[in-house]
């Protein structure tokens, strides 16, 4: 009984974000049942499309942590892979379709396998702003001229952010998120992976 106690309190510790927008959004629609309808469209469609992004990325992260061995993974963007590592992450990131939060699992499986943390905040910063099909987007939309300054101003901006991060984020919560990630996996009565 005390376990199980344990239990619903440490998930409800885990969820309380979730949680708290739930209430926050039931609260917004006893409050204002006029604004409930467009809440509800704009909730389901929300859920509809992580319906159809989430999927696909779990799948080629499951194939991408099978099939890509960690010795290579660290040999092309890990610490002393020199100018190829960044150049890979923001090609990767880049090439990346699909909304930002679907970046962080993919970071995480890349932390997992030994990409140093400066790649990976290269990595997160190419998926969020240099995506292709964004860039491809842009120049149609907005001209040829605007989505290539826009390109040359976020380059070097996300490898500034980068360094910056590098260089403020305490080297213990850097190890204490590596942990994290190569624990990920964790299945009932299995030991965590070695990093």
């Amino acid at each position: 009984m005390g376990g199980s106690v344990m239990n619903i309190a440490e998930t409800l510790k885990r969820y309380r974000a979730a949680i708290i927008a739930a209430v926050a959004l039931f609260a917004f629609m006893a409050l204002f049942p006029g604004y409930a309808p467009k809440a509800g469209a704009s909730l389901l469609e929300q859920a509809r499309t992580m319906l159809l992004v989430v999927p696909p990325i779990f799948l080629l992260l499951g194939l991408m942590d099978v099939w890509v061995p960690r010795e290579t993974l660290m040999k092309f963007m890990g610490p002393g892979s020199g100018l190829k590592g960044p150049v890979i992450a923001f090609a990767v990131g880049s090439a990346a379709a699909g909304p930002l939060y679907g970046a962080f699992p993919v970071a995480a499986i890349l932390m997992k396998k030994g990409a140093s943390f400066s790649n990976i905040l290269i990595f997160i910063g190419a998926w969020s702003t240099t995506k292709i099909p964004m860039l491809l987007f842009e120049m149609k939309a907005l001209g040829f001229r605007f989505a290539l300054a826009r390109l040359a101003i976020d380059i070097p901006g996300i490898i500034l952010i980068a360094l910056a991060l590098k260089a403020v984020v305490p080297k213990t919560e850097i190890a204490r998120l590596y942990a994290a990630a190569a624990a990920m996996d964790l299945k009932p009565g299995m030991p965590p992976n070695k990093p």
